[in-house]
């Protein structure tokens, strides 16, 4: 059975059968199937350069938006780290 839009409908394909142990596919041609699925594999990844122009943007994007603030608000974020540590020096507030 497929899905089709909004309806169940049968598929032209005929169902499966379950096979025994005795009637599995032989190891020498899983062992080919493993190989050229480790092929092709190997072959995608060494095609697949990713979106470095989109990672190298955020990432420097980032960086100036932590450059901005701490040129804005160094001596805040200061104080707000020294507050937070005097507790622990045995300071008061």
């Amino acid at each position: 059975m497929t899905i089709h839009r909004t309806r169940l409908t049968r598929s032209a394909v005929a169902p499966r059968t379950v096979r025994s142990r005795q009637e599995s596919p032989s190891i020498p041609s899983q062992a080919r199937r493993r190989a050229s699925l480790g092929a092709r594999l190997l072959a995608r990844l060494a095609a697949d350069r990713g979106d470095v122009p989109g990672w190298v943007m955020i990432t420097l994007m980032t960086a100036a938006i932590v450059v901005a603030l701490w040129a804005i608000a160094s001596e805040q974020f200061v104080a707000i780290f020294n507050n937070a540590l005097r507790p622990f020096l045995g300071e008061e507030l």
